[in-house]
């Protein structure tokens, strides 16, 4: 049954877009985005991702915006409400946030541990080999950190939409744009660097294959924080008078600005600080937790660079964790009468117990796998390579082909001219289907071992 109390809303316009950005910038933009971009070519992997998030990206956060502030229900009652053919949908988008939330508050539990070692002057022992692997082998320690950074994302959602996540947005996202850019200053100043900025954003044709779309596809899904419910519940607190369009403009370009200066941060770094060794970029816990604070400590400054840094990534994955747990709780409250409050402590609780696997699962319970996965990272297989995508291309297909992109396109104009409505409608369509399509396949595939993208 729905809940008859008045819905939260953002304060503004501004309130909305430090909120999305703060969802869509974590722990995507910091360190995955940089190995991709190392990976697949610098500069070419840059324009192929700028292109496909003004064009892909747009279209989808512009829907699932549309289909929360139209419906002002959270992502389960939303997809009911434009059809109730498509109920299901509602339950699988939010099952995602529900997965996603517990493990990626143990991966946040390792940032505030490093951010700690950093904070208090242990960066040497931070950077020896073989600590983060006994670290994360350990039982209580690292559970003690997952309670601590769960219960601090609990107490900022706790304080409700204005209170909460808006203010700790207009905090924290100016404070991460500041820290980003001194670092990526410092850093390309280093020398050695300018080998390293010069890879990054050259651009080549022998690196432009389908593998660079796919990969940029990926990326974007994992990093514009769509297909979990999250800016549909983001959409549903904004006000009428806030535009769309240009809200999405906005968080996409906070999202490419970090993003490029995460990769000016670590790609010139370990460049100058490995001989120029790009195997150093690996992908996972290894390049944050392992290169970095290597290269930190080899670093002249290291020492300042490395506490701005992980505090920087503490910023980023807080303000993506509020937006998962805020997803959940509104869910809830759309379904039930209880309490902000009281849903949040059962969220809380519930979390605390659903994230004890993952964090156990690189300790005492290493020998427990899932199709050959640890636990965590079975999570983050089946929530970003099969479920996400599955929501997006339905999603599409439901605004595509059955209620109408005119649908969304009425929403939109309620604020503003739909300047790129035709663009929209054919992505929306006709295109978003056929890459998603792509994206689930060959993301499955390669994270199974069949095949490599």
């Amino acid at each position: 049954m729905e809940a008859k109390t008045k819905r939260s809303s953002f304060s503004g316009k501004l309130g909305f877009v430090l909120a999305a950005a703060g969802s869509a910038v974590g722990l995507g933009n910091i360190w995955r985005f940089p190995y991709l971009a190392a990976k697949y070519g610098g500069g070419t992997f840059l324009i192929v991702y700028f292109i496909l998030t003004i064009t892909f990206g747009f279209a989808l956060m512009v829907t699932e915006i549309a289909i929360g502030r139209k419906t002002g229900l959270s992502v389960i009652g939303a997809y009911k409400k434009l059809d109730k053919r498509f109920a299901p949908l509602g339950w699988l988008a939010a099952a995602v946030p529900v997965i996603i939330l517990p493990y990626y508050c143990v991966i946040g539990g390792w940032v505030a541990k490093y951010a700690y070692m950093f904070v208090t002057n242990q960066m040497s022992a931070a950077a020896t080999e073989g600590y983060f692997s006994s670290y994360i082998s350990g039982t209580w320690e690292p559970l003690g950190w997952f309670l601590l950074y769960m219960a601090l994302t609990a107490a900022i959602v706790l304080l409700g939409v204005k209170n909460g996540i808006e203010k700790a947005s207009k905090i924290l996202m100016p404070l991460l744009v500041i820290m980003t850019v001194g670092v990526s200053i410092y850093v390309i100043c280093q020398p050695g660097a300018l080998d390293g900025v010069l890879y990054y954003i050259t651009p080549s044709l022998e690196g432009l294959n389908a593998n660079v779309f796919l990969a940029a596809l990926g990326q974007l899904f994992y990093s514009l924080s769509l297909a979990m419910g999250i800016m549909i519940t983001y959409g549903s607190y904004m006000k009428k008078d806030t535009d769309i369009e240009k809200s999405v403009k906005q968080i996409e370009v906070f999202d490419i600005g970090i993003a490029v200066l995460a990769g000016l941060m670590i790609v010139p770094s370990v460049f100058a600080y490995s001989d120029g060794d790009l195997s150093k970029l690996q992908a996972g816990p290894s390049l944050m937790f392992i290169t970095l604070p290597q290269v930190f400590n080899d670093m002249w400054g290291g020492q300042i660079v490395g506490v701005v840094f992980f505090l920087l990534v503490l910023f980023a994955a807080l303000t993506s964790s509020v937006s998962l747990m805020e997803t959940v709780v509104s869910v809830i409250a759309d379904k039930t009468k209880l309490g902000r409050k009281t849903i949040c402590i059962i969220v809380l609780a519930v979390g605390l117990l659903a994230g004890i696997p993952s964090s156990l699962g690189y300790g005492v319970w290493s020998g427990f796998t899932i199709l050959g996965f640890q636990i965590l990272d079975f999570f983050d297989f089946i929530t970003n390579s099969v479920m996400m995508p599955i929501v997006a291309l339905i999603t599409c297909l439901l605004v595509g082909w059955f209620i109408g992109t005119d649908a969304v396109a009425e929403e939109v104009k309620l604020s503003s001219k739909f300047k790129r409505e035709k663009m929209y409608s054919v992505i929306t369509k006709y295109i978003a289907p056929i890459f998603i399509v792509a994206i689930l396949i060959s993301s499955t595939l390669d994270t199974l071992g069949i095949a490599k993208i």
